[in-house]
């Protein structure tokens, strides 16, 4: 069979996944089937819709108490939690901070917010984020001990911190890169992003970072339309995070004092209104989301030139986007595929182009990326919203 056919079979089986009755299926939609009207509507009735109101102090404690930690604290956004994230774990100018070359670029912006250097490492096939037995390999060529801190011996910059990103909602192989930390006194940050929902080993990912950095920008499992939040078990720096966030103001009944530099961080009301009402119906969203995976899975396996993405046999994955992953790097069978699909109406994308190769980032430091290198040209992202597996779900009684 030529490679075109078996990509054509390839769409054919894709497309009998989903919904035949739509001329156009997006990536990721948000789905509003709760009580977001009647949350949003009490914002807009009783007029508290800004910072402060009853839904963030709701939405921060139903936050923390589904993913297990001790304290979440609602933003504006994802990247501004990041951000948030690196500034509490003691990232400061010139501080080197290691991140996946594969991810999207929040993450590499909120490294250079601090005036800090991203420093891009390698992933691994099996979960798409930062490989930590190649990292070791590497910090032990590259990286010294001096006075309790980590320093690359090459820049002589410190390294304060490593981000391993969730990509796409599987989490990263957290274990080892805690190891591999607590040997190099460097920081471990987890950019949950995309992660809402996916567990590592039992435990919901943002619990292994100092800090952890949530969205719920309008494409993620559940929406505030743009919004974030910062989780950690630390108290002190859970009060530190809102403080800051809140342009660093000292309570007062009428004064504006302010202690230290800040920033306007805070999500309104009537976002977390609507982060409340989505949160309470997250749990079936993932069993929808986990039946349009499976309904993947086992179509794709008739497949010779490609595979679907699997969560790692260590954890539970929300799927948040599912991933196609063709079976070598070939860039000409990428957008060949990628065409065929959104012709037809199945909105498809690649991954998004590697962070080294940004010309913003060039000049950064940065592993032998050969894994990253190849993904590049393997992975597209295929349709993935809610209600995309709920007519599967309706058909088993899977809720």
């Amino acid at each position: 069979m030529r490679d075109s056919d078996e990509l054509d079979k390839l769409v054919k089986v894709i497309a009998s996944a989903l919904p035949d009755d739509q001329k156009f299926i997006a990536l990721h939609e948000p789905h509003f089937s709760g009580n977001e009207w009647e949350y949003v509507k009490e914002c807009l009735d009783t007029g508290w819709v800004s910072s402060v109101g009853k839904f963030v102090d709701r939405f921060e404690h139903d936050l923390a108490e589904y993913t297990g930690v001790n304290h979440a604290i609602a933003v504006v956004n994802g990247t501004a939690a990041l951000h948030i994230c690196l500034k509490l774990a003691g990232v400061e100018q010139n501080d080197e901070v290691l991140i996946p070359s594969l991810t999207f670029i929040a993450t590499a912006n909120a490294v250079s917010y601090c005036g800090a250097i991203p420093h891009f490492v390698d992933s691994e096939m099996r979960t798409l984020g930062i490989d930590p037995l190649k990292l070791s390999d590497y910090l032990k060529d590259i990286a010294e001990i001096k006075q309790g801190d980590c320093y690359n011996k090459i820049t002589g910059r410190r390294i304060r911190a490593v981000v391993p990103m969730h990509t796409f909602g599987h989490p990263v192989d957290l274990d080892p890169l805690m190891e591999l930390c607590a040997s190099y006194h460097i920081e471990l940050i987890e950019d949950a992003a995309e992660s809402l929902g996916s567990y590592y080993k039992g435990k919901h990912t943002g619990n292994f970072g100092k800090v952890s950095a949530l969205s719920f920008n309008g494409n993620k499992v559940i929406t505030t339309g743009g919004g974030g939040a910062i989780l950690t078990n630390n108290e002190s720096l859970a009060k530190l995070a809102k403080h800051v966030t809140t342009t660093a103001k000292v309570p007062h009944k009428w004064a504006f004092n302010h202690d230290q530099i800040g920033f306007n961080y805070r999500l309104p009301n009537i976002n977390a209104a609507l982060g409340c009402a989505q949160l309470e119906q997250l749990d079936h969203f993932l069993i929808k989301k986990r039946a349009l995976a499976d309904s993947y899975r086992k179509v794709i396996a008739e497949i010779d030139c490609a595979s679907f993405m699997v969560e790692p046999e260590f954890a539970k994955s929300n799927y948040w986007l599912n991933t196609i992953v063709l079976n070598s790097p070939d860039e000409m069978k990428r957008e060949y595929l990628l065409e065929k699909l959104n012709n037809q109406g199945i909105m498809s994308r690649p991954v998004w182009t590697l962070m080294h190769k940004l010309p913003i980032f060039t000049k950064f430091p940065r592993m032998e990326l050969t894994v990253v290198e190849n993904l590049e040209m393997q992975l597209i992202n295929i349709p993935s919203s809610v209600m995309l597996g709920m007519t599967r779900v309706n058909a088993e009684g899977l809720e």
